[in-house]
């Protein structure tokens, strides 16, 4: 009788063990192999994170209730570009702008520097003394090399609730190429819609008096109505080394990871065609 009791408990263990991970794999976001693969040494010293890919098998990152794109008092609308801000993090889920041929082209301001709080922000954004000797960049969401076109422009995009905090060899390195091929992109097929942040999960990290959370991993997709497909990236908040298209994932990737529903204005069947199939000829 004994033997035959544990006999029936290792069967049950094993049907559990096999259950729950196979539970876990199938959840997971689909992330192209070897695209979190970062050397050791391709990290900063003065970089404390310690890189953990766990948090891209996680089924669902925890935001608040109303997260998505729903008319809601956190939602901030610039001229330029918008954004769902999060108090608790200072700092977006996510900004929306779109960059177009002409405004590219278009190369008439400088960028000024001029970053301030922003006014929009009812609960009050993030400021200067959050970041003051932190050792991270002010890294913008909407990027200031798309607002090149106007002056209001390029003076929106220096709203604090505009930056995220990005490891200096992160936000000008791979960040800022990924950046310049999305206006690659707009520039060969006329328009890009695009949506970025810092993935707002497993914070582990704050800066300033306001503790701003520091994002382990950002996000940004890219969709171009003139080839219907679409594009989307998961980049680690380290020094990256791996070409652009390593990072490369689809936009239902992102969404498992963000729990983000972009693009949901499209139609349910438009938006699964452009989301779930990436065609890598278009991009690389």
């Amino acid at each position: 009788m004994f033997y035959k009791f544990n006999y029936n408990f290792l069967i049950c263990f094993l049907f559990l063990f096999f259950s729950c991970k196979y539970e876990k794999i199938e959840n997971s976001p689909i992330i192209i192999k070897n695209s979190f693969d970062i050397p050791k040494e391709n990290i900063d010293a003065k970089d404390e994170l310690v890189f953990d890919d766990s948090l891209i098998k996680e089924k669902k990152s925890k935001v608040d209730k109303d997260y998505s794109f729903k008319e809601n008092v956190n939602i901030v609308h610039h001229k330029y570009y918008s954004f769902l801000y999060s108090e608790k993090d200072e700092q977006p889920y996510w900004v929306k702008y779109v960059s177009t041929k002409e405004h590219i082209l278009e190369k008439k301001y400088k960028r000024k520097n001029n970053f301030r709080e922003d006014p929009l922000v009812k609960t009050q954004s993030a400021t200067l003394k959050d970041y003051s000797k932190s050792g991270y960049d002010r890294g913008h969401l909407c990027p200031a090399g798309d607002m090149c076109f106007s002056e209001s422009a390029m003076s929106e995009s220096f709203f604090m609730s505009n930056m995220s905090p990005q490891f200096p060899s992160f936000n000008r390195g791979k960040w800022k190429a990924l950046e310049e091929k999305v206006r690659n992109w707009a520039v060969k097929y006329d328009t890009a819609i695009i949506y970025c942040g810092g993935v707002l999960s497993d914070i582990s990290k704050t800066i300033g008096p306001n503790k701003v959370s520091v994002p382990k991993y950002y996000y940004k997709v890219v969709y171009c109505p003139t080839i219907d497909n679409a594009i989307g990236f998961i980049m680690p908040n380290i020094k990256c080394e791996l070409s652009l298209d390593s990072y490369m994932v689809s936009i239902d990737s992102v969404e498992r990871l963000t729990n983000i529903d972009f693009y949901n204005n499209y139609l349910p069947e438009v938006q699964k065609r452009f989301e779930s199939n990436s065609k890598i000829k278009y991009w690389f």
